[in-house]
């Protein structure tokens, strides 16, 4: 069996193979796949360009497998692999160092750390700011203790996350397909949403880009925020309608966001997300480097000789 594993990433994703016949080829992610190496029946991926990956779903016609090391496979899903191949994410290879970089977005936004960060290039002393944390009317604006956060998307980045919020004080509410309690956090279906957002402080997206996600949050949902509200996205940046979010903050209908994540990859320059009052970006950094890749794939090939699909973790469900 040849897998094919990404050779130029920062991180050994080199599995243990126990099968003399296996054989592991490394490969440039930025490049296609060589024609001797077409004939591959696994193909471990993680951050190929679009054209790579409908390049490889074109001409590896011997591919029984792919196991993206991302925790969302949207990217893969999209190629066009037939749907006799078998997709599998890297979910949880992600969960600490995404739901650190939460933590950071939701601390930053509420603590103005882009105001005190703009003051500090002007070599300003904003005494205003601190005036106004220390205002009773100010509220839960400028801190967790007492803050309703709701976290979209409950999964397993939710289940690290939920944790370091409430340790801050923080009334965290949990939104996913089933209502129910996971990990100890309340948690509500997609239709308690909007009973939801008129008490949230801080709303935290970790939702996957599917069909049904798409601008998720749009002009309507942000209305039923109030204008204290700040909105940290961590998840996908298809599932926010930009443009509503943009106008919400202009007009101040939404206290402020914190994005890591785009509809568009690098974000062009014209954004208007660039210039829009209140909002921190960061460059799509919150996952980094899968944690554990190599033992994580041992395991899978491991599984995959074994059992087939049916041994693996995180199997993608192919419409």
């Amino acid at each position: 069996m040849k897998i094919l594993v990404p050779g130029n990433v920062p991180f050994d994703s080199t599995p243990t193979l126990d099968d003399p016949a296996d054989v592991v080829v490394p490969y440039v992610m930025r490049d296609t796949i060589p024609d001797e190496h077409a004939d591959a029946e696994v193909l471990v991926t993680w951050s190929s360009p679009a054209r790579v990956l409908h390049d490889a779903a074109r001409r590896l016609t011997r591919l029984r497998w792919v196991q993206t090391l991302t925790a969302g496979p949207d990217a893969v899903l999209g190629a066009g692999f037939g749907p006799d191949v078998v997709v599998s994410s890297g979910r949880g290879l992600h969960d600490g160092p995404v739901a650190e970089h939460a933590l950071a977005l939701v601390l930053a936004t509420v603590r103005r750390l882009d105001r005190s960060l703009a003051a500090q290039r002007e070599r300003e002393w904003v005494r205003e700011q601190g005036k106004e944390q220390a205002s009773a009317e100010a509220g839960r604006t400028f801190t967790l203790d007492g803050a309703r956060v709701t976290i979209w998307g409950f999964g397993s980045i939710a289940l690290r996350l939920a944790p370091l919020l409430a340790a801050l004080g923080a009334q965290v509410t949990g939104v996913a397909g089933a209502a129910g309690e996971r990990g100890g956090f309340r948690v509500v279906d997609h239709a308690g949403l909007a009973a939801l957002l008129p008490e949230t402080d801080v709303l935290v997206s970790l939702l996957p880009a599917t069909a049904a996600t798409r601008h998720a949050l749009d002009a309507a949902r942000l209305a039923l925020l109030p204008p204290r509200a700040r909105f940290v996205n961590v998840g996908r940046g298809a599932t926010v309608d930009e443009t509503a979010l943009v106008a919400a903050l202009r007009s101040g209908a939404l206290a402020g966001a914190a994005l890591d994540v785009t509809e568009t990859e690098p974000l062009p320059p014209a954004s208007p997300l660039w210039d829009a009052p209140n909002l921190i970006v960061t460059p799509h950094v919150a996952g980094g480097r899968p944690q554990h890749a190599r033992e994580f794939l041992t395991a899978q090939v491991r599984a995959w000789r074994q059992s087939g699909s049916a041994g693996l973790r995180n199997v993608v469900a192919r419409d």
